[in-house]
Formats: C-alpha cells, sequence, structure tokens
C-alpha cells in the first residue's frame, strides 16, 4: 500500500512513521521546506520518545520519504491523511483553513481514486467540507475521479504516542464508503493483532467520538480537583478519596489523580471546540463549561497557597520550579499549568528558576528570560524561598533530601502533583503543601 501523510506535526509525523513501521510506503508532506530538509537527515521536530530512531530507520529501508510537494506525493495513493493544524479561533471554534486548504490542492492534483481521511481534530460536518471542497476542484477540472472521504480520530498521549499508535486500545473509522472502509482496515490491519478492535460508524459519530473521549477525560482531572480542594477545607485526603472510588469498576483508577490542572494541545482546544460545536446547535455543555472554568482556577492553586504561606508578600522571594511542560515526556508547554505560575509569580515580584530536563527551550522560546534558568534540579534551588513541583518527571520522584536542605533558604515544598509522601516530608523536615491533603510543618 502507498499513503500520504498531509502535515508534519506532532499526528502527522507518528502516525506516518508508524505506518511506514509496517512497511507502508508512507510520504509524509508539509510546507516547511526546513523542516522536511531536518526530517530527511533525522532531525526531530518535536521531543517523543522512541520517535527520532524509528524515523531514521525507515528512512534508511526507504519506506519514509518527506517531501514539500503534495502533488508529488499523491500518485498511485491508496489513501491520504490530512494531520495539519486545526488552532482555535477567538470564539473557541476549530480553525479549518488549513484542513480545507489540502483538500483543495488534493482535488486539483488526485489522479485516482483514493480515500481522504481527517486525522486531525476536527468538528462534526467536518468530513463533509472536505468532501465538497475535493469535488468542486474536480469539478473545475471537469474530472469526473471518484474518490471517498473518511474520519479516522487519533487517541495518542503524548510521551507514549508510539506504543498508543503501534498497540492501540481501539481505532476508529468513520465512513459512508464500504470501499473505504476496507481500504483503511486493511492499513491498520497490523495494529490489532492484540485483539484490540476496529470500530467502523458513520462519519459525524466518528469526528463526535474524539471530541467526547478527550472531553470525558478532562471532566474527571477537573472533577477531582474540585474535590481535591474541597479536601483541603474539610482536612480529608485526596489520595484516600482516590483509592476509594477508583476501586469501583464503574468509575475506575485513571485519570482521578489531582493536580494543578490539564493542559498541552488537546484536552484545552477539544473542550473548547466542544463547547462551541453545541452552542452553535443552541445547546449549552454546562457540565464541560464547569470543567473549563475549574481547570483555570486549578493552575493558580500552588500560587494561592505560596501567598498564604507568605502572608501575600511574595515580592523578592527566590522561588525553584521543577517541571516546565505540561506533562513529562514531552517538551509540549502548550497550556501548561507552569505558564500560567510564571506569569503569577512574576507578577508578585517573585524571582523565579526553572528547571525541566526537555521544555528549557521551548520556555525560552515562549516566555525569553522572564525566568532563570538552572542547569539541573539541585541548581534551582539555591538559595530558594520555596520549592514549586509543577510536572511530575521521574528525575524529581526521589531527590537527595539532604542536598535541597543544604541548598535551600526556607525547606519549604509545594507539591503539585502529590509525589511525595506525608510522612516523609515530615521526617526529613520540611514544611510540605500538596493537593487535597493535610499541610505538613
Amino acid at each position: 500500500m502507498k499513503i500520504s501523510v498531509v502535515g508534519t506535526g506532532y499526528v502527522g509525523l507518528v502516525s506516518g512513521t508508524c505506518f511506514a513501521e509496517t512497511g507502508v510506503n508512507t510520504t509524509c508532506v508539509d510546507i516547511d521546506k526546513q523542516k522536511i530538509e531536518n526530517l530527511k537527515k533525522g532531525i526531530i521536530p518535536i521531543y517523543e520518545p522512541g520517535l527520532e530512531p524509528m524515523v531514521k530507520n525507515n528512512v534508511e529501508k526507504q519506506r519514509l520519504f518527506f517531501t514539500t510537494s503534495l502533488p508529488e506525493s499523491l500518485k498511485d495513493t491508496d489513501a491520504v491523511f490530512i494531520a495539519v493544524g486545526t488552532p482555535p479561533d477567538e470564539d473557541g471554534s476549530a480553525d479549518l483553513k488549513y484542513v480545507l486548504d489540502v483538500a483543495r490542492e488534493i482535488g486539483e492534483n488526485m489522479e485516482n481514486y483514493m480515500v481522504v481521511v481527517t486525522k486531525s481534530t476536527v468538528p462534526i460536518g467536518t468530513a463533509e467540507k472536505v468532501r465538497k471542497t475535493v469535488q468542486d476542484a474536480l469539478d473545475k477540472r471537469g474530472s469526473k475521479l471518484e474518490f471517498d472521504v473518511a474520519s479516522n480520530p487519533e487517541f495518542l498521549k503524548e510521551g507514549d504516542a508510539i506504543d498508543d499508535f503501534l498497540k492501540p486500545d481501539r481505532i476508529v473509522i468513520g465512513t459512508d464508503s464500504q470501499r473505504a472502509e476496507e481500504i483503511l482496515s486493511r492499513l491498520y490491519k497490523p495494529f490489532v493483532l492484540n485483539g484490540h478492535p476496529v470500530i467502523s460508524m458513520d462519519i459525524p459519530s466518528a469526528e463526535l467520538t474524539k471530541y467526547t473521549a478527550n472531553s470525558m477525560l478532562a471532566t474527571k482531572i477537573s472533577f477531582m480537583n474540585d474535590i481535591a480542594n474541597l479536601c483541603d477545607l474539610v482536612g480529608a485526603d485526596i489520595n484516600s478519596v482516590r483509592r476509594g472510588i477508583g476501586s469501583d469498576s464503574r468509575i475506575g483508577n485513571k485519570f482521578i489523580y489531582a493536580g494543578t490542572g490539564y493542559g498541552g494541545s488537546c484536552f484545552p482546544k477539544d473542550v473548547k471546540a466542544l463547547i462551541k460545536t453545541a452552542d452553535q446547535k443552541g445547546h449549552s455543555l454546562s457540565i464541560l463549561k464547569s470543567v473549563e472554568t475549574v481547570n483555570e482556577t486549578q493552575k493558580t492553586t500552588l500560587v494561592r497557597k505560596l501567598k498564604e504561606h507568605f502572608n501575600h508578600e511574595l515580592k523578592g522571594k527566590k522561588i525553584a520550579l521543577w517541571g516546565l511542560s505540561f506533562k513529562p515526556h514531552t517538551d509540549d508547554m502548550r497550556e501548561a499549568p507552569a505558564l500560567e505560575i510564571i506569569k503569577q509569580l512574576t507578577k508578585a515580584g517573585a524571582v523565579v528558576t526553572g528547571y525541566d530536563p526537555v521544555a528549557m527551550d521551548e520556555s525560552k522560546r515562549r516566555i525569553g528570560d522572564t525566568i532563570k534558568y538552572a542547569k539541573d534540579q539541585y541548581e534551582a534551588l539555591v538559595d530558594a524561598d520555596a520549592l514549586l513541583l509543577v510536572t511530575e518527571w521521574p528525575e524529581f520522584r526521589t531527590p537527595n533530601y539532604s542536598v535541597m536542605k543544604k541548598l535551600m533558604q526556607n525547606h519549604l515544598i509545594l507539591d503539585g502533583r502529590n509525589i511525595y509522601d506525608l510522612d516523609e516530608m515530615k521526617e526529613k523536615g520540611f514544611t510540605y503543601y500538596s493537593i487535597g491533603r493535610p499541610i505538613v510543618k
């Protein structure tokens, strides 16, 4: 089989590389000439564990190709996946400009039957807009070429994307064509040998499934954060509550960890887009609107606790920040809680020194010299009045507490991910705040 993947962002690059890994002749397309030249040399524009060697291996074996020419990539192609960005407009709706630009170019240049697949996260109704755009371009050419459209949403977790693609929980295919379904089922056959299903459905349902999945996960996170804030007020421990409810099979134990709120490229954007879609149909998704409100408030929880500890006087305080990315194993800082925390701390006059295993360059690109940067986690602690742990990178889980106490001016830790043990904090002599758990003094 031969496919094209348009867009070499997170979804497009991971998808194209994983398809190539199973022997599919795959061409990834992007308008960014420098990015394409770098990819040909094995230089990866994103941080994702396992991706770089896989790209290099498949390029060497001539299964994975990169080009800036979409027409060139379409020759003898069985399917073309649209995986370009859908950034949110000011009103929260997804901007489909890039998706429809690609659809138009496909219609202008296709030379044989193919399945046009929306891989980007797109609102309900996008596939029909893609269909019309391709058909209009064919009509202008006077071409009678046939094609089908399909929706094939991705369910990749940053930091675990390779495993998620190679060993998926499920694959969702939305189409109204038996021919298209057979092509995509054949393409995905190597990925479902673990027994997990290919779920076929109508196109609107497939489009809605992606938004619903991410919105449900976001809801679980905000719900637990809201309960954690109640725990602070009534003297309960959110970890005990979590274990109590997580043992119920109807609830499960995933995505019920309290913290500083969700971020990244998916949850914030998808929740906003689903809310906007419902509003446009005259239906208010009240629960999701509350999810958004709780999440934005939660990003400031650590700063609120810090201010209360210092009687609302942070001017001149030296604050160490461990973790800048929105989650471990990625350098992605889109909607990261760290950004809001930094904004609040610097506004209050604090001096912030940050450290992250992989997101330092991304932070510098986004906020420049707004904060200082340390070469390692311990350098960030020199003369610090407090440590705020924002991202639960593995290397932060078992730090050298003796070294920390020697370096810090005040032995104060605010843990935004609840990764430290309360008894151990007391034994080591730290004042310790976490999310929805008793304070250690």
